[in-house]
């Protein structure tokens, strides 16, 4: 078995770390192939490896997997053992549910509050449409660990993809000082407590 992950820049590139979430909870060795976005040629570099000229992309023996959530969804078929959605048909529905609505949404978060590990940039003032995103984020864990969450601190008890999923917006809350409530608190400190949280995090702050 031949796994490599090919990412953007660790401080900025938030599909990126979704995937290698993922990938690192399934305890499978793999090759990591880091791109530097914001140059010349960036564009040209991934085309090279991904077909959709964005990172991050999951070669498997040459299977080439593209687009984040794809990439974990591929991952859980591949290693079912990791347990990357709940066993429960109920949770595991919500679980798809949230990480997708994710994937589509929450667009003035994402513009405004882009994903930088690196800094602290607390807002003097939080737009109105953020407020909304972050409150509709805020219920989903609060929601998510109510029902789900009583064997573990992540979102379904264990890890799975939905965490993989929402852990930039974790990174979100911690950059820009959004106020989330006591639960999500919680929720954040154990993801940024996360091993393969921790790693990504210090390789982004070694390289600056």
């Amino acid at each position: 078995m031949s796994l490599t992950l090919v990412v953007g820049t660790k401080r900025w590139s938030s599909w990126s770390l979704r995937a290698w979430m993922a990938l690192a909870a399934t305890g499978a060795p793999f090759r990591q192939v880091r791109i530097e976005l914001r140059q010349p040629d960036t564009k040209a570099k991934i085309l090279e490896l991904s077909p959709s000229g964005k990172v991050p992309l999951l070669d498997d023996d040459g299977i080439k997997v593209w687009d984040t959530l794809a990439i974990c969804e591929y991952l859980a078929e591949r290693f079912p053992e990791a347990g990357l959605w709940p066993k429960d048909r109920e949770a595991r529905a919500l679980a798809r549910s949230v990480s997708a609505e994710m994937h589509a949404g929450f667009v003035p978060l994402r513009s405004v509050c882009p994903m930088d590990v690196v800094e602290d940039q607390r807002l003097a003032e939080i737009p109105d449409d953020v407020k909304a995103d972050v409150a509709r984020i805020d219920a989903i864990w609060s929601d998510c660990r109510a029902r789900f969450g009583q064997g573990g601190p992540f979102l379904f008890g264990a890890f799975t993809n939905a965490d993989a999923m929402y852990a930039p917006v974790v990174t979100r809350i911690r950059t820009y000082g959004l106020p989330v409530g006591a639960a999500s608190s919680a929720y954040c400190d154990a993801i940024m407590a996360h091993p393969a949280m921790q790693a990504w995090v210090m390789e982004a702050q070694a390289a600056g």
